[in-house]
C-alpha cells in the first residue's frame, strides 16, 4: 500500500493532538481524509486548518460522539451512504485517565464504563459495521492506536464497579483494543483486510496529557507508517511501540479470552458477526 497511491483514510479523533498532526501529514501525501469529530465547530476548524495548510487537499467530515453507540451506527451509515471506498479505518478517538471529568468513575450513554465504552467499544461497532465497504476496498487496513498502558481485562467486572480507577480503566480499554486487533487480524486473514495496533510515542503534547515527554511529531510518524507501509505483512497482525514491534500484555495472546471478549464485545453492542 505504498504512500504514493492516494487513498481514502477515516481518521476518528481528528480534531486534537495525535489525530489531528496524522491527518495534515496524510492530506500532505494526497491522501483523502475522512476528519471524524464529536463537536461540528472543532470539526470545522480542523478543516479549515488542513485546507489551509494543503489548499488542494482532499477532507470531508463526519461527526458522531463515541459515548453514544447510536452515534456511531449514525457515523457508519453516513460513511457508506457517502463513501465509495474505504482503504484505511484509523481508531484513534478516545479519552484518558483523568480526562473528561477528573478521575470518577462515568457511564457512557449506553450504561457502560466510560473509557472502555469510548476506547473499545466504540471503534469495535464501527469497524465491524464498515468492513464491508473495507473489504469492497481490499487490499486495505484498520489500525487501531492503542498504548503501553496496559492491564488484563477483568471478565468478573468488565465494568470496573468494584475498586474504580481511572489508570485501571483506561489501560483496560488500550489492551482490549489489541486483543480486538489480534482476533480481527485472524478472522480477514483470508480477505486481504489486514488489523494493527499501535502505542504511537510516550505522552506526547495532547490535551489527556499533562506532562509530555514525547514529541507529537514522534506519533505521528510512528502512527503514518502503519497506516500507510507499503507491504501489508509487515504491520499486519502486530504491535508497535513507535516504530518497533514489541508484545503486549499476556492476554493479548490467550485466543480464549480473546474469543470471550468478541462475545462480550457483540452482546454489548449488537454489532454483526464477521461472516
Amino acid at each position: 500500500m505504498p504512500s504514493r497511491t492516494p487513498r481514502t483514510i477515516l481518521l476518528t479523533g481528528a480534531t486534537d493532538g495525535l489525530g489531528k498532526g496524522v491527518a495534515l501529514a496524510l492530506a500532505r501525501e494526497g491522501h483523502t481524509v475522512l476528519v471524524h469529530g464529536r463537536d461540528e465547530k472543532r470539526i470545522a476548524g480542523t478543516l479549515e486548518e488542513l485546507r489551509r495548510a494543503v489548499p488542494n487537499a482532499e477532507v470531508r467530515s463526519y461527526r458522531a460522539d463515541f459515548a453514544s453507540l447510536a452515534e456511531v451506527r449514525g457515523l457508519a451509515r453516513d460513511v457508506l451512504d457517502s463513501e465509495s471506498r474505504l482503504d484505511v479505518l484509523v481508531n484513534n478517538a478516545g479519552i484518558g485517565t483523568q480526562v473528561p471529568g477528573g478521575p470518577l468513575r462515568q457511564e457512557s450513554r449506553d450504561g457502560h464504563e466510560l473509557r472502555f465504552a469510548v476506547n473499545y467499544l466504540a471503534p469495535f461497532l464501527l469497524t465491524r459495521l464498515l468492513l464491508p465497504l473495507l473489504e469492497r476496498s481490499a487490499p486495505s487496513r484498520v489500525v487501531n492506536v492503542s498504548s503501553l498502558g496496559q492491564q488484563a481485562i477483568e471478565f468478573d467486572d468488565v465494568m470496573l464497579t468494584r475498586s474504580y480507577s481511572g489508570v485501571r480503566a483506561y489501560c483496560q480499554s488500550k489492551l482490549a483494543q489489541i486483543l480486538f486487533t489480534l482476533d480481527l487480524n485472524e478472522q480477514l486473514a483470508s480477505r486481504k483486510v489486514s488489523v494493527t495496533s499501535l502505542h504511537p510515542a510516550t505522552y506526547m503534547p495532547t490535551k489527556i496529557v499533562t506532562s509530555p515527554t514525547s514529541t507529537l511529531e514522534e506519533g505521528v510518524t510512528a502512527t503514518v507508517r502503519v497506516i500507510t507501509d507499503p507491504d501489508p505483512a509487515a504491520v499486519s497482525g502486530k504491535f508497535f511501540d513507535g516504530l518497533r514491534e514489541r508484545r503486549a500484555d499476556a492476554q493479548a495472546y490467550d485466543a480464549k479470552a480473546r474469543q470471550k471478549l468478541r462475545a462480550l464485545s457483540e452482546q454489548l453492542t449488537g454489532a454483526p458477526p464477521v461472516v
